[in-house]
């Protein structure tokens, strides 16, 4: 698979004081659209993320929605935990951890941020 080609190669946004929920059990095929879609009606979005392998460049099954307001995300939470979207139940829970600065790697730092990933993931490979 092609490495170049434009694609979603952004920086990530400034999460700074928002509230992230963690939305785990996400299909293979749901996109960051289709999760804004059924939070948005919750409260005022300021990021959808879907971690992505960053090789195969596929969905790694779960992601993060971040509101504005607290009480917007908390009652985002309790409608949607156990809700069907594209086949599967999703469990979401408010978020551990912020995004890594640099999910892509290669930037400097200490690794810091793919620490915080692989505990994430731990967490999740105990779920299932």
């Amino acid at each position: 698979m092609s490495r170049g080609g434009g694609g979603d190669r952004r920086a990530a946004p400034d999460i700074g004081g928002l509230t992230s929920l963690k939305i785990d059990n996400l299909s293979y095929q749901t996109t960051p659209n289709d999760l804004r879609r059924v939070f948005e009606r919750y409260g005022e979005i300021g990021d959808v993320h879907i971690p992505r392998d960053k090789y195969s460049r596929q969905s790694k099954g779960f992601g993060f929605v971040r509101f504005y307001d607290r009480r917007d995300a908390e009652h985002a939470m309790d409608r949607t935990d156990g809700k069907n979207v594209d086949g599967r139940e999703l469990r979401v829970t408010l978020a551990k951890y912020d995004r890594p600065s640099d999910e892509r790697g290669g930037r400097g730092g200490n690794g810091g941020g793919r620490r915080r990933a692989a505990v994430e993931e731990a967490e999740i490979a105990e779920l299932t």
